[in-house]
Parts: C-alpha cells; structure tokens; sequence
C-alpha cells in the first residue's frame, strides 16, 4: 500500500519542526510532483511528490547521520522501500553509496540543492519571488560560490550530468518547477500558521 501525503507529513512532523526545513520539505514535494508530470510520469507524481517530501526527514536531528538515520526511521514506520531508496540516494557521495538509477532518484539528487540556491535567490528579488526571475539571473548567482554557499554547485552540476542534461536546462527546469509551483508552495507553508 502506498504511503499517502498525509502519512508522509505525519512521520515528517515527528522530526521536524523547524519553519526552515518545513518549507524546504514542501518546496522539494511540489518540484518533484511538477518534475513526475513533465517528464512523463503523472501517474506516480503522488510516489515522486512523498519522496520529496521525506528527503530530508534527519536532517533537523541527526545531521551528522543524514540519510542513513532517516532510513531506520523510516523501516521503523513501515515506511515502503522505494521511497527509503530514493530519500537515502540524494546523499550519494556524501554519506551513502546509494548511487541514483531511477530517474526520479536523479531529477531528487539534482534539484534538492538547487530549490535551495533558487529559493535564496527569490528572496533577495524585491518581488521575494521566483515568478520574475529568469535564467540569467539564476546562473549568474550559481556562479558566485558566496552567495548561498551552503547549496552544493558540485551536487547540482552532479545531478545534471547523472540526467544525461546540461546544466542550463536542469537550472532552467527547477526554475520553472519552482515558479509553476510557487502559488501552492506559499498557500502550503502558510497553513503551517
């Protein structure tokens, strides 16, 4: 039985509470779900949408054990091994040698950094919003390693060559997830109160 939306925020909730990574969690939940329909796999976009929102699930309290803890946590709650596979893959290299096969592992792998930078970039916008950006000026801040150091460029660029994609098209695709998706992603993490 699949694990619903609900199931997946429930187990989130249980780790996490910080405003920061709830958000994230959200974002990278609506990018993957936009990512499933685009690249013609609608009918598992709910699978690709619960796996983004489980990614990080460690992260706020085991850091130093990301993505090996958050697959004890979830077998412990029954949680299917497609999506214990695929939240662990995004620290391949890192702190696991879950390498990305499926599609889905790789577009995960290479967009999680990048909702990240993409999100630093809208806020420093007078818009505070992704809506008006364009390419350029995403590409201009993935080139200044200062700005929003903490979001891996190797990781991204990583990512895109584990697609088989140039980099512009993944930074150009996230982007565009990311604007298509905002409206919900805000109502979302407005409901958080």
């Amino acid at each position: 039985m699949a694990m619903t939306r609900e199931q997946a925020w429930d187990l989130l909730t249980k780790y996490n509470k910080e405003p920061f990574h709830l958000r994230h969690a959200i974002t990278v939940e609506h990018v993957m779900g936009w990512y499933a329909r685009e690249l013609g796999y609608a009918d598992q976009a709910d699978f690709w949408s619960v796996v983004g929102l489980l990614h990080d699930l460690d992260f706020e309290m085991w850091p130093e054990e990301h993505c090996i803890k958050s697959q004890e946590l979830m077998r412990d709650a029954g949680v299917e091994e497609p999506i214990i596979r695929a939240t662990a893959c995004h620290g391949w290299g890192l702190r696991v040698d879950i390498e990305p096969e499926h599609e889905m592992e790789k577009v995960l792998y290479a967009s999680d950094e990048l909702t990240g930078l993409i999100g630093a970039a809208a806020l420093m916008r007078p818009s505070k919003s992704t809506a008006d950006m364009e390419l350029k000026s995403l590409k201009k801040k993935f080139k200044d390693k200062k700005f929003a150091a903490g979001c891996s460029r190797d990781v991204i660029a990583n990512g895109a060559e584990l697609l088989g994609w140039e980099l512009d098209k993944l930074l150009d695709m996230t982007l565009k997830a990311m604007q298509a998706e905002e409206g919900a992603i805000e109502a979302a993490v407005a409901a958080l109160g």
